[in-house]
């Protein structure tokens, strides 16, 4: 076996460990990274991208669907899923692609092979993989190696019957009817893809509601869009087992409720991947739930090993594991790095209606004991929104109260609807940059837009506005 040196080694080659070995690259470290899977890791294979398309795929056909209000004349649409599987693969493929040719470009060595780190927490293993048996030393490491879908008891995972979102995003065929365990963001995303490409969904959540982290006027909205739809949404449940037979899946939850279906997912969230890394062989703190234990720069409790992304207890999120890169690679360099601030990092959920937000809730700032104003306006009046067809949903901002009762400093905005996915950018930076209402209400929003409706609403908290 050979031995090769390298500044640093990147075990994993999702989100976290890409953007690190890009970001350490641009720098000028020379970079070793190591993958098991396929370059991209969950985001790209199993994860946000396809997840992402498919959604697409579903507000393709409401679009075509609601076509005739508009004057156009389509007929009825049916579902070519493999058609439109084969177009997820695609997109998969190109993203997977352009992350392999920057890796190539900047001449990061990439390995395929399953990376496990050394007593001596500078060499690398690397076995079962198209790179062969290899051990390269770093003289730094980061643990990068994402996380997989959690489980339960009693459930096996199949192709079919049971599965997880890794299953459900390449299932063979559609199912007639769905029971999605699970009422998170991940469980919101396939409830509303499936049903909106003709699936019954249930949903079960153990939680008092769906999407319980998220504001609760903005989860009100997606609650009244998913009965409407057909979407049966029972919260407050705990599953308590299953029984697979030829009419399907019976779930059994609550008091001894039922519910059958052709397919069950599984969409409790996921788990990292830390028990691939070998670290047992090490002193790398990991904590009761599998969980690399790390500081706010990403730091181990192992001199020279930092954990990025899934792997560590922070948001499971991809631009969370670029931000937690940027962070790594910069302590590595010896600079002045900026922690992430996990309280106001950006969320999108891009079921439909879309929740995007950041920064906190209504709840959150009453029970930090903060006088705060609170604005809220709806789509139904904003001209785009009407445009488009689409007027489910709102703008809410908090703000703290001054003593004339107009709003200062933007705590947190919160927003459900058309597109907000793609409009919280400017909130974000709003809540991040600590500005304050008459900060922001102070420029001026393109019209007619969607994101109209944040200015009006920030406008609203000065004591005068426009429309609202």
């Amino acid at each position: 076996m050979s031995t090769q040196q390298f500044d640093v080694v990147v075990i994993g080659g999702g989100p976290g460990g890409y953007a690190a070995a890009l970001y350490g690259a641009s720098a000028g470290l020379n970079i070793a990274l190591v993958e098991m899977n396929k370059l991209g890791g969950t985001c790209l294979n199993v994860g946000c991208i396809p997840a992402k398309e498919l959604l697409e795929t579903a507000a393709v056909k409401r679009t075509i669907d609601h076509a005739g209000v508009f004057g156009i004349q389509a007929e009825a649409t049916g579902l070519d899923w493999s058609t439109t599987l084969a177009r997820k693969q695609g997109v998969i493929d190109q993203l997977v692609g352009g992350v392999t040719h920057l890796l190539k470009n900047r001449k990061v060595t990439v390995f395929n092979g399953i990376g496990t780190l050394g007593a001596d927490h500078r060499t690398v293993s690397i076995s079962g993989g198209a790179s062969g048996d290899e051990t390269i030393v770093g003289d730094a490491v980061i643990l990068a190696a994402g996380s997989v879908p959690r489980t339960i008891p009693g459930f096996p995972i199949d192709a079919r019957h049971i599965v997880t979102s890794d299953e459900l995003l390449s299932i063979a065929e559609l199912p007639s009817s769905a029971i999605v365990i699970g009422g998170g963001a991940i469980g919101c995303e396939f409830a509303s893809m499936m049903s909106d490409l003709g699936t019954e969904v249930t949903i079960l959540e153990a939680a008092p509601s769906i999407l319980v982290n998220c504001d609760v006027d903005c989860v009100k909205v997606v609650e009244r869009s998913f009965k409407k739809r057909g979407i049966n949404v029972r919260a407050g449940v705990m599953v308590t087992g299953q029984t697979t037979g030829p009419e399907g899946v019976t779930v059994t939850f609550g008091e001894g409720e039922q519910v059958t279906a052709e397919t069950v997912v599984v969409s409790i969230g996921r788990r990292p991947l830390s028990d691939s890394l070998g670290l047992e062989a090490t002193s790398v703190a990991v904590d009761q739930r599998g969980f690399v234990v790390a500081d706010e720069f990403c730091r181990t409790n192992v001199d020279g090993v930092w954990a990025v992304g899934d792997l560590i207890d922070t948001a499971q999120l991809a631009h969370v594991g670029f931000a937690e890169a940027i962070v790594a690679i910069s302590d590595i360099l010896g600079e002045s790095a900026i922690p992430v601030d996990y309280a106001n990092v950006p969320w999108c959920i891009y079921c439909q209606p879309e929740v995007a937000f950041a920064g906190m809730t209504e709840a959150e700032a009453k029970e930090r004991g903060i006088d705060i104003l609170v604005s809220k306006h709806r789509f139904t009046g904003n001209g785009r929104a009407i445009i488009v067809g689409e007027t489910d949903g709102l703008v809410k901002i908090i703000a703290e109260k001054q003593a004339d009762g107009t709003g200062g400093k933007i705590l947190g905005v919160h927003m459900v609807g058309p597109w907000v996915t793609e409009q919280l950018g400017q909130a974000y930076l709003a809540v991040n940059w600590e500005a304050t209402v008459d900060e922001v209400a102070h420029f001026i929003q393109p019209h007619p837009t969607m994101s109209e409706l944040f200015g009006e609403s920030v406008m609203a908290m000065t004591g005068r506005s426009l429309h609202g």
